[in-house]
């Protein structure tokens, strides 16, 4: 568990909710519409996919379980406007529905980072979901579950990890077929990291005047994608 969260107890794990987590912390929030706000982030462990890009392999295993009581009391002492829930894939673990529930009761604006290959029935309608579609160079396009489109809403988000022009002639046409950029608040481009070039994606997206948002990974700028951070 991360050094950013109290050590976990024993006393109730049997007979209250519970969820692996791989850490908490407090820091900026490095992309999304949100990118810049202080943020709790609840990192949970587990993860289905293996994207070639990952960059929280150390959140596929491992990790402490906690109650989700613990969890809100721990999100508290920071008094949060914002917390995001993510992983791994957080909604690999069922109790991720209830602790969303919670957090939003709680009066905070809460969002979830997901992968797109599990199904997102049951999220909170207050919660912002960030939902990743991945690409074909990720490795894991055959995994997107597109029965998921319809139950975006206006205020969530799409995502789209760019690797390479093929992975971008790609999201132009799933930007077309569904109607993103209509359907959902922001559609968001992230060159992946050491594939492509931020330059190289901005200038692709202004020669076809796309309505996206491109966004660089401010955390890996500040502090190059520390654990934590």
């Amino acid at each position: 568990m991360s050094d950013h969260a109290p050590q976990s107890t024993d006393s109730t794990l049997d007979t209250t909710p519970t969820l692996r987590l791989t850490e908490m912390f407090y820091s900026l929030q490095g992309e999304t519409r949100t990118v810049g706000l202080p943020t709790v982030f609840v990192r949970l462990t587990g993860c289905p996919l293996r994207c070639v890009y990952c960059d929280t392999e150390y959140a596929f295993s491992g990790g402490e379980i906690f109650t989700l009581d613990h969890i809100a009391a721990k999100v508290a002492e920071w008094q949060p406007r914002y917390v995001t829930v993510t992983g791994g894939e957080p909604l690999a673990q069922p109790n991720c529905l209830p602790l969303l529930i919670r957090l939003c009761d709680a009066g905070y604006e809460v969002s979830l980072e997901t992968g797109g290959a599990m199904p997102l029935t049951g999220v909170d309608p207050r919660v912002v979901t960030v939902l990743d579609l991945k690409t074909p160079a990720s490795g894991e396009m055959s995994r997107n579950d597109y029965a998921n489109i319809p139950l975006l809403k206006p205020h969530d988000q799409v995502k789209f990890v760019i690797c390479d022009r093929a992975d971008y002639e790609w999201m132009r046409f799933k930007l077309e077929e569904y109607q993103l950029a209509t359907r959902v608040a922001e559609v968001l481009l992230s060159p992946s990291h050491g594939q492509l070039s931020g330059r190289e994606l901005a200038e692709w997206i202004l020669e076809d005047n796309l309505p996206v948002r491109m966004q660089l990974q401010l955390h890996k700028i500040l502090w190059n994608d520390e654990p934590g951070h």
